[in-house]
């Protein structure tokens, strides 16, 4: 497939332009510092675009069949995050005009308002509160591919990552904001990537938001 990838300098990006390639996949990374991409090969291309701007993604986005996202925005305590709602935002516009249908986004366990409630002591009471604001703007913007029913959409959502390889691990899934009975939360960024891609050929998961781990 010919596949777009956001985000793919970030430390999971990265992982999952590597494994797209090895699986055979055409990439193009539309990233804001090209210099920074560190994986290079025949048939990835790398592109600098704005990720808030519909005019900048839709040249890239021509020819292709799916978007894969692994955006990240910093935390804020003096004002709300707002770059996961405006980067979908101009996503979508441009997946429109271009034809394109198919998005797998990557946010996190506990993006609701309440998810978080039988989480342990220390992700309640500490990590949560910390990372709010980057919790609520996910939440936002699930709630905005939701909203979109023409849009073939999957919001992936990986609990703490753990910057590491794919493994051979088994991946457990949950159609929720966590997933339940399970002690460690911590996941490789590798296996992330892993499961983002195996969705590609997969209809289980369209339209739904799917937490994931390891084990």
């Amino acid at each position: 497939m010919k596949l777009i990838v956001l985000g793919g300098t970030g430390q999971t990006g990265q992982h999952l332009v590597s494994q797209a390639l090895q699986q055979g996949h055409t990439v193009t990374a539309v990233v804001r510092n090209p210099g920074k991409m560190t994986v290079s090969h025949e048939n990835l291309k790398v592109v600098e675009g704005n990720i808030f701007s519909e005019d900048s993604l839709k040249p890239h986005f021509q020819g292709h069949d799916a978007v894969l996202s692994c955006l990240g925005f910093p935390t804020s305590f003096f004002s709300g995050v707002t770059g996961y709602t405006q980067s979908m935002n101009a996503t979508l516009s441009a997946m429109r005009e271009t034809k394109m249908n198919r998005v797998i986004t990557m946010t996190s366990w506990y993006t609701a308002p309440g998810s978080s409630d039988t989480a342990p002591f220390f992700i309640r009471n500490v990590l949560i509160p910390m990372i709010r604001s980057v919790l609520t703007n996910m939440y936002e913007m699930e709630g905005l591919l939701k909203k979109n029913e023409d849009i073939n959409w999957t919001v992936v959502r990986p609990p703490g990552l753990g910057n590491a390889p794919e493994t051979d691990k088994e991946i457990v899934t949950h159609e929720g904001y966590f997933v339940p009975d399970i002690s460690g939360q911590m996941v490789a960024r590798g296996d992330v990537a892993r499961f983002m891609l195996s969705l590609l050929g997969n209809t289980t998961w369209l339209k739904k938001g799917v937490a994931m781990t390891t084990k």
